[in-house]
């Protein structure tokens, strides 16, 4: 395991794990710790080892977004849009163009943009116990790191709203019925049962998964000729790659497929 302080990285069976790592700010985000989960994000993008990322929190908590002692007004007023842009935009758009599976473990609250962020991952699990709070209306801010754009998309318009405008906690169980995230487990059971599901995925047909994932997240813009061409191309592609000649080749062999994600 390596770390940078404000993040943990391990790799172990094609899954890259990152932690965040400040737990006696509940994992709230400041510069340092944007930096090096970006640089986990990075490396996950041009490292053909990495099959699979598992992001989770240290502590009791997963996130509880920015660290409001460095956004201070009486310092001085900041830019937050400039925060956003710098630092949330791009890692949320390195969680999405990622062609790999993304993996989130919630093991506590996870408060406005780091509910968002979990909410960006490709499969979300969340201890029971654990929180989701559209924090943003306690201070008067609008919800960031994609909150708007997936919220409504994931949960319609009504129950969006009403989450970010009373801030209300929404409880593991509850988020998992209403499709925000895959599934609520018991606290001692998550990190196993994600830690499971990761190294599954990693070891699967990664350069069909990571497809796959291009066209869902292609479908909320697309019109359905548009999506059906998306298809049709995807298929030409996945159809000519060393994964899809193992996966057919292991079946008529009656053997288990060695997938290499290419």
């Amino acid at each position: 395991m390596s770390e940078s302080g404000t993040v943990l990285s391990a790799f172990a069976d094609g899954v890259l794990t990152l932690t965040l790592n400040r737990p006696d700010k509940l994992n709230s985000f400041n510069e340092d710790m944007h930096l090096a989960l970006r640089a986990g994000f990075e490396r996950a993008h041009r490292d053909v080892d990495v099959r699979a990322i598992l992001l989770t929190g240290a502590g009791r908590g997963f996130s509880a977004g920015q660290d409001l002692g460095d956004r201070d007004p009486r310092k001085g007023t900041p830019d937050l849009g400039h925060t956003i842009e710098t630092f949330y935009n791009p890692l949320l758009r390195l969680i999405r163009s990622l062609e790999k599976p993304v993996i989130c473990a919630v093991n506590g609250v996870a408060a406005g943009a780091g509910a968002n962020i979990a909410f960006a991952c490709d499969i979300t699990l969340a201890a029971r116990s654990a929180r989701f709070i559209q924090a943003f209306a306690k201070i008067g801010l609008v919800p960031d790191s994609g909150g708007t754009w997936n919220l409504p998309r994931l949960i319609g318009e009504a129950r969006a709203k009403a989450l970010a405008l009373t801030a209300e906690p929404l409880d593991a169980e509850t988020a998992a019925s209403w499709g925000l995230i895959w599934r609520a487990v018991d606290d001692d059971k998550l990190m196993d049962e994600a830690t499971a599901l990761a190294t599954r995925l990693a070891a699967g047909p990664t350069k069909g998964l990571g497809l796959t994932k291009r066209a869902i997240q292609a479908a909320a813009t697309n019109s359905l000729d548009q999506q059906l061409d998306l298809e049709r191309d995807l298929q030409r592609e996945a159809g000519r790659s060393a994964d899809y000649a193992e996966g057919v080749t292991a079946f008529l062999e009656k053997r288990k497929p060695e997938f290499k994600g290419k």
